[in-house]
């Protein structure tokens, strides 16, 4: 019975050794020498300090900054630890009640209805963490934002485009804007 307890130990401890030590340690110093940016969350700093991540949406939802989508994850918005989408079907009277929600609030912040509004401004992602919204939901808000700035909608509209990114490799997903990035660049249009 000795005989067959000591090879079982022995493999135990290697392999505890090269997949719980030597392979998670290889796979950090690869990660924090090639890609550190993104192995540290992708972070964004701006004056020195960290305003939030190019991952994770955040909640904006005065006049003038751009909106995002809506969070699926509760109790708190844009919660990580609570991500999953909200599983709500087309014929959900609760997604109904959801966007309704949306629509008026968008309302409320003087946006103009008279055009159709883009779905990703009224509904949440399948991650429920989405921090990017389409090119035509950053043009939809363009008109309010820069009333509520008091700027011209030309600029505005010059700053979507300078933060709107393609396809990756020109092929994969769809044009996008990240939202933080571009509110934070209208803070910084005011100042300058």
């Amino acid at each position: 019975m000795k005989n067959l307890f000591r090879p079982l130990i022995v493999i135990f401890v290697v392999l505890t050794a090269i997949t719980g030590l030597a392979y998670p340690a290889v796979m950090t110093a690869f990660g924090q020498a090639v890609f550190h940016s993104q192995a540290n969350g992708s972070l964004i700093e701006q004056d020195g300090k960290v305003v939030g991540s190019q991952l994770i949406g955040q909640q904006f939802d005065a006049p003038q900054y751009f909106w995002g989508r809506l969070s699926a994850t509760s109790p708190m918005p844009y919660n990580p630890q609570g991500s999953s989408g909200s599983n709500l079907g087309p014929t959900n009277p609760a997604l109904l009640d959801e966007v309704k929600g949306r629509l008026d609030a968008l309302k409320a912040a003087g946006t103009d209805m008279s055009k159709p509004v883009p779905v990703d401004l009224v509904t949440s992602s399948g991650s429920g963490l989405d921090p990017e919204i389409s090119p035509a939901a950053a043009a939809y808000q363009v008109e309010r934002v820069a009333k509520a700035r008091n700027v011209a909608a030309n600029d505005v509209q010059a700053l979507v485009d300078r933060y709107t990114t393609g396809r990756q490799f020109g092929l994969f997903g769809e044009p996008r804007v990240n939202v933080l990035k571009l509110n934070l660049a209208l803070d910084q249009l005011k100042r300058g």
